[in-house]
């Protein structure tokens, strides 16, 4: 009651001088009916602020996203459901969801009066162009009696989360290196030296079946050999991003490093979808392998919210990747690299890694007088250059270069060679 009080509008305040008013005059002039009538107008806001204070408890929301994962630029609908639990029908509502900045402004929606037991939906859309998680909510429920004397807002704790991920481009199939890459117990290259046989048995282990002893190679080895379990063949991908601040240029959406984060997302659903079983490393500590069944969310969930880091280190991030390096294709988003930086990677080559590097030229994605501009391509060609040297397949990337262009290069096995030559010449020419 008391709050409901607090809320009065200019009306019910106006109502309540009234009554006091009538109720002073009626004392002086001795009219009853004047009292009555003082009464009368008492009793109206009174009855409007135990209304709507009584309604704080008679209100249901529900929320929902649809989706509640969208990419870059596209829109997201949040509906929203209220429904009236009390026996008595609500005036006007006014609704107010709150957002923040970057989903754009607040969306007010004015809902008609609810009967008793009734519900209601309305709808809004919101549309992020920078990539996050973003809270939506709480909800803010202004109500107001049928007459207007009492206006009370109810805020709805609960919020709901809208994942913004990166902008995901379709690639083009492209035979890949490393695609034949597994595990299992069975191994190709054991049935090409031994034979069927003895690719298919593995020496004893405590707990395993007897009845799955291999008696003649266990006669031809001398220990107890069984037969190992067909396992089916993994094709693995590791997609390493490279989130050195010093190693992008440019800002907001169209800067290097955003074309970096959505490349990995769109070669991280590719892969998926081709049937890789992928991981995802970046600089800023994520390590993330995607074998559930929504794995390529759960790495889109992890992409919306990277961000570049001041502190981040090539070879901590080499380490990270090497700790867990089983094989495989090994492919880098990577910045402006140094001489040095480039030879660090050399150590993901290891384990017969099929390694293909997307070099970003960043200082294209920045408008640069003739003399810097030459010294960042050289820069840019010996990095290149030092890669191609320890086996890795390298791509260059441009502004304004499209990853769906650039994707078919990575099966071209030749175009590493040519490139080299290319690298070698423009070097050797720059030391002259």
């Amino acid at each position: 009651m008391r709050e409901g009080m607090r809320g009065l509008t200019t009306r019910g305040r106006s109502f309540l001088a009234a009554a006091i008013a009538a109720a002073v005059s009626a004392a002086i002039l001795g009219e009853k009916d004047l009292l009555r009538v003082a009464v009368l107008l008492a009793v109206l806001p009174l009855l409007a602020a135990a209304y709507v204070g009584r309604s704080r408890y008679k209100l249901a929301c529900n929320r929902s996203l649809e989706p509640h994962r969208t990419p870059v630029g596209a829109s997201s609908r949040v509906v929203l459901r209220l429904q009236n639990l009390s026996r008595l029908p609500t005036g006007t509502l006014l609704l107010e969801d709150r957002l923040p900045y970057a989903l754009g402004s607040r969306p007010r929606v004015v809902l008609e009066r609810l009967g008793a037991h009734q519900a209601s939906s309305v709808a809004y859309t919101v549309r992020a162009d920078v990539r996050g998680r973003y809270e939506v909510g709480p909800l803010v429920v202004r109500m107001t009696d049928p007459f207007g004397l009492c206006e009370l807002s109810r805020a709805f704790p609960s919020t709901d989360r809208l994942t913004v991920i990166p902008q995901v481009t379709p690639l083009p199939s492209a035979r890949l290196p490393g695609e034949y890459a597994g595990s299992g117990d069975s191994r190709a290259r054991s049935v090409a030296v031994h034979g069927e046989d003895d690719a298919a048995t593995r020496e004893y282990r405590m707990g395993d079946d007897l009845r799955r002893v291999h008696w003649k190679s266990t006669a031809r080895t001398g220990e107890l050999m069984v037969r190992r379990e067909e396992q089916p063949w993994e094709s693995r991908a590791t997609i390493v991003l490279d989130t050195r601040a010093y190693g992008h240029r440019g800002e907001g959406p169209t800067a290097s490093f955003e074309w970096t984060v959505s490349a990995a997302a769109s070669l991280a659903v590719h892969l998926r979808q081709a049937g890789y079983k992928l991981r995802l490393v970046t600089g800023a500590g994520v390590d993330v392998n995607a074998d559930a069944g929504d794995g390529d969310g759960l790495i889109l969930d992890h992409l919306a919210e990277v961000r570049l880091d001041k502190r981040a280190e090539l070879s901590t991030l080499v380490q990270q990747v090497r700790q867990r390096a089983d094989g495989g294709l090994i492919i880098a988003l990577l910045g402006s690299l140094s001489t040095a930086e480039a030879e660090l990677l050399a150590g993901l080559r290891a384990n017969n890694a099929t390694c293909v590097a997307f070099l970003l030229e960043s200082s294209t994605w920045l408008n640069l007088p003739p003399k810097a501009r030459a010294e960042a391509d050289r820069a840019h060609d010996a990095a290149a250059l030092a890669l191609l040297q320890s086996g890795w397949r390298v791509i260059g990337v441009e502004h304004g270069a499209r990853l769906a262009g650039l994707w078919p290069q990575v099966g071209r096995g030749s175009q590493g060679f040519a490139l080299r030559a290319a690298m070698a010449e423009t070097v050797a020419g720059g030391r002259r």
